[in-house]
């Protein structure tokens, strides 16, 4: 008997994008480009076209719309991707053209989403943004589906189908929508259980593949998943950080930025972003060695503003040091801290920003403790941090950073 490896063949796609002037659109179909190859398809052409708006009937013009049928039959392309949202018009134009299948900018990163999504309510909010967005497209599309109408001819029980499957996603958005608001109470209980128990939250936001989960990983050694691909991490991830004047931390990963994100994306994932929204400290990390850095660090910046995050301190982490200039200039968001993740170059020097940056719960004090209350060193190692201890014929001097609340406990012992 023979043995054959199964291969499975890499679609080719073809990327669709109009140039109105509005946003740079070399960088946005390069970025879609990275997309397609994050989902896992081949990018054989790429045709972008000049247009003071989208063509409302097939996205780019008609002499272009001629060009793209024949190179998609030449070159063999499975799938086109389109650099916009595109109108369930549009979408079933281009497929009766062209006659192959059509996706565009959202329907991909749902996909991408659909792929990296782990956790219970990763999933649930893929699907939920996935059901909302197919509503639109359940009349007029040409592949897999019936074409139906409410004119003559078009009657019958094929309309009722489309009802029923209409219903049926409303039904299931709703069932969905319950869910997610049973597991946003109960993160909304665990977060004010932490505000009242005082723990103190940082978290890492930033534009996808930043390297945000390799700093979490450096700092905490969380073991996330860590690969130069967009979207990598989609589940928030927190773990224990203890900096180095003793104070725990919780350090918390979040899903990553792209530009001209939709807002509907933006909604479904927003209680996974709203880790930041309730955070103590953000750490904006960007790629400092891409040439789109600026414009990374605008987009963080105008979804922390979407999220009401204005008045949480910020750190701005430009990681990939390593690959840039010494002297380097960017218009970043209050401090900036120069760090490689990979290498762990840069990372005393954000510990020490951290510790600056947090609200000041802690401080130094010098103690002169009887032996007889020994046991007041012990609560000092478990929540804070011994500098020295030296020993005398009347107690044990000790150098000890503390938190401020356990101040008044040992103030008769302060010196």
């Amino acid at each position: 008997m023979e043995l054959y490896e199964n291969k499975t063949e890499k679609e080719k796609v073809l990327l669709l994008g109009v140039d109105t002037g509005k946003f740079n659109s070399d960088e946005s179909i390069n970025e879609l480009s990275e997309l397609v190859e994050t989902a896992g398809g081949d990018v054989v052409l790429t045709s972008v076209q000049k247009l003071p708006e989208p063509n409302s009937a097939t996205y780019v013009g008609s002499g272009r719309m001629a060009e793209i049928r024949e190179a998609v039959e030449n070159y063999e392309v499975d799938l086109i991707v389109a650099d916009d949202e595109l109108s369930p018009s549009q979408l079933k134009n281009i497929e009766d053209i062209t006659d192959v299948r059509v996706v565009d900018r959202t329907m991909l990163i749902l996909d991408i989403f659909a792929l990296h999504a782990r956790s219970s309510e990763g999933k649930l909010q893929v699907e939920l943004a996935q059901l909302k967005y197919s509503l639109p497209f359940l009349t007029g599309r040409g592949k897999g589906m019936s074409r139906l109408g409410g004119g003559i001819g078009t009657r019958g029980p094929g309309e009722s189908k489309l009802e029923s499957d209409r219903r049926h996603i409303r039904r299931k958005i709703n069932a969905l929508e319950q869910q997610l608001k049973e597991i946003e109470k109960r993160r909304n209980t665990m977060r004010s259980r932490r505000k009242k128990d005082g723990v103190i939250s940082v978290a890492i936001v930033g534009y996808t593949n930043a390297g945000k989960s390799t700093l979490m990983n450096t700092l905490t050694n969380a073991g996330v998943l860590a690969e130069d691909k967009l979207f990598a991490t989609l589940d928030p991830t927190a773990r224990k950080l203890i900096l180095p004047n003793g104070q725990s931390v919780m350090l918390v990963d979040t899903v990553g930025l792209v530009r001209r994100l939709p807002h509907k994306l933006v909604e479904a994932f927003k209680s996974t972003l709203e880790e930041a929204k309730n955070a103590d400290l953000i750490l904006n990390v960007c790629d400092a060695s891409s040439s789109e850095a600026a414009e990374h660090l605008e987009v963080t910046a105008n979804v922390l503003k979407e999220l009401e995050c204005e008045q949480i301190p910020i750190i701005s982490v430009m990681n990939k040091c390593d690959l840039v200039p010494d002297i380097y200039d960017l218009p970043t968001i209050g401090k900036t801290v120069m760090i490689s993740a990979k290498y762990g170059k840069g990372i005393d020097d954000l510990l020490k920003a951290v510790e600056d940056e947090l609200p000041k719960n802690r401080t130094r004090v010098k103690l002169l403790i009887p032996f007889s209350k020994g046991g007041i060193i012990a609560e000092i190692r478990k929540d804070g941090v011994i500098h020295s201890e030296e020993y005398n014929e009347n107690g044990t001097l000790v150098d000890a950073t503390v938190n401020i609340a356990y101040l008044e406990t040992i103030k008769e012992y302060i010196i």
